[in-house]
């Protein structure tokens, strides 16, 4: 009979071996993406700007009239405030991004956002692969189901390194890397060692990526961090157009991002989204409280700008389960506790970038040796029949 140790390491084994090559490709763009944003802040000059003495933002009225101006023809949808001391950036049917100076409206810069790391995002959620399946990119699903498979991997190897008997060799094989060994035990020790101590992150960047990649998932994790119930639905924001008096859109949104910075928006309260209603029943619809890679939407009648009930609730107000939601994102990339956790994701996902690799070898290694023994024994027989 087939034991249960046998069947998880062959589950491993071969599990490991057929989702290798993505997991190297998204664990590696993955590792990149971590520092994406310090990154371009240091080699994107364009995304800063001097403030003037106690200046203020110009009003999204204003910045939408003199940008206009410059790009006619172009329809702006809303205008994102990332700072006191940065750009703002303009959004527009447009195939590149318009940078504007928040207090002068001034074009800073014009930038095709196709660069490395637009492309490295591709990788890590596609594999680059364009083709579609419904609505969905095939990369995507390969990324999905391969993020599962690893999934399943990280538990089989922690069952794996589960050490059968607590002394303190077994300790020190699970726990240390024997540095003076030689290269293949160096390799095994990375494997087994690096693998257990990056276990719990990487169970986390899996998980919320799940969430991400399976609404069953998603729902799942909802289900049982909420004690069994789902998540509210869906509100569609529709403004009442019964109260219209004449064109105060823009004069509405001005007084809606007034509200935003000063009263509704509580952490990084100068950092917002503001945008234009397209449509008469349109809410003006805000996106607040930007900090640590978690958001809020506030969704406002564009009359009487009444906060409608789809309006997200504040992250300080929120239960578990829709806290863990709303908050999934920022775990999955390291965000939620800024550049410390940011360094443990880099370092855990480097780490699980190289455990198809030092997987594979011990696999190779394994082989040839079983291939080795077995013609030497086919030698060895050899001789006694010819003897």
């Amino acid at each position: 009979m087939i034991s249960f140790k046998k069947i998880n390491a062959w589950l491993h084994l071969w599990l490991g071996l057929i989702s290798g090559i993505i997991v190297f490709i998204v664990a590696l763009t993955g590792c990149i993406l971590v520092f994406e944003q310090e990154f371009k802040s240091l080699t994107q000059p364009w995304l800063h700007v001097k403030r003037p003495a106690n200046a203020e933002y110009l009003l999204p009225s204003v910045i939408k009239s003199k940008v206009s101006a410059k790009f006619p023809g172009k329809e702006i949808s809303g205008i994102w405030y990332y700072g006191l001391e940065r750009t703002a950036t303009v959004s527009m049917n447009s195939d590149s991004t318009v940078y504007i100076n928040p207090y002068t409206a001034d074009v800073v810069s014009l930038v095709n956002e196709e660069d490395f790391f637009h492309f490295i995002l591709d990788g890590h959620t596609s594999l680059w692969i364009e083709a579609k399946i419904g609505k969905k990119k095939v990369g995507q699903l390969i990324v999905c189901y391969a993020t599962l498979i690893f999934f399943v991997l990280l538990i089989s190897g922690l069952i794996l390194w589960w050490p059968k008997k607590w002394n303190k060799s077994n300790r020190d094989k699970s726990f240390k890397i024997k540095w003076s060994a030689k290269f293949k035990r160096i390799n095994y020790d990375l494997h087994n060692v690096l693998g257990f101590y990056s276990l719990i992150v990487a169970l986390v960047i899996t998980m919320t990526g799940l969430v991400m990649g399976f609404a069953w998932f998603s729902q799942g994790v909802y289900w049982l961090s909420s004690g069994g119930k789902s998540p509210a639905p869906y509100i569609n924001s529709v403004s009442d157009t019964t109260k219209a008096a004449g064109d105060v859109m823009l004069k509405n949104v001005d007084l809606a991002f007034k509200r935003g910075i000063t009263e509704i928006g509580t952490y990084n309260k100068n950092a917002i989204i503001v945008s234009f209603p397209d449509e008469p029943s349109e809410p003006i619809e805000l996106c607040t409280d930007m900090y640590n890679g978690s958001w809020r939407y506030v969704y406002l009648d564009q009359y009487t700008l009444k906060e409608l009930p789809s309006t997200q609730v504040h992250i300080d107000k929120l239960k578990l389960a829709d806290w863990l939601k709303r908050r999934n994102y920022a775990i999955h990339v390291g965000a939620i506790g800024d550049i410390p956790t940011k360094i443990i994701y880099f370092l855990a996902s480097l780490i699980c970038a190289t455990l198809p690799l030092s997987g594979a070898y011990i696999w190779w290694g394994k082989s040839r040796f079983s291939k080795s023994k077995k013609v030497k024994r086919n030698k060895s027989a050899s001789l006694k029949t010819e003897v």
